[in-house]
């Protein structure tokens, strides 16, 4: 029993090196200006299964010990709820951050909107100043 419970480590401990490695190879691909769509996908996939398989996998074990420390049958763990929220926290922070950056480009944008606006509007009385002053410059010539 305790063999197997070792051998099961070991397998998790592969995992997560198959999950690194899977990770190494999408920011690497991420990292180039053409991206192999495929590619991604297929280690995204295997990513995420390396990471359910590790999490299953170390939630057995967290039971198993749970259940042999306390010599009393498991009643449930806080664990995946705590995760979920975090996860969650992770994600609005992200998103907040995005929303930000969003929010900063639109009024870069709109700043250089408004400045060709400006500049139109300039250009438009400019214009009509000169053709005044040639309407002027007409008038006192005859």
């Amino acid at each position: 029993m305790a063999n197997e419970r070792l051998r099961a480590l070991e397998d998790v401990e592969k995992e997560i090196a198959t999950t690194l490695q899977c990770a190494g190879t999408i920011i690497l691909e991420l990292s180039k200006d053409k991206h192999n769509a495929s590619l991604l996908d297929r280690q995204l996939v295997q990513f995420q299964s390396s990471v359910n398989r590790v999490e299953n996998e170390l939630s057995g074990q967290i039971r198993y010990l749970t259940q042999v420390a306390t010599g009393q049958p498991h009643e449930g763990s806080t664990y995946s709820a705590r995760k979920d929220c975090q996860m969650a926290l992770n994600r609005a922070e992200y998103a907040k951050v995005k929303l930000g950056e969003l929010g900063r480009t639109c009024e870069v944008m709109l700043e250089q909107q408004q400045q060709q606006q400006q500049q139109q509007q300039q250009q438009q009385q400019q214009q009509q100043q000169q053709q005044q002053q040639q309407q002027q410059q007409q008038q006192q010539q005859t």
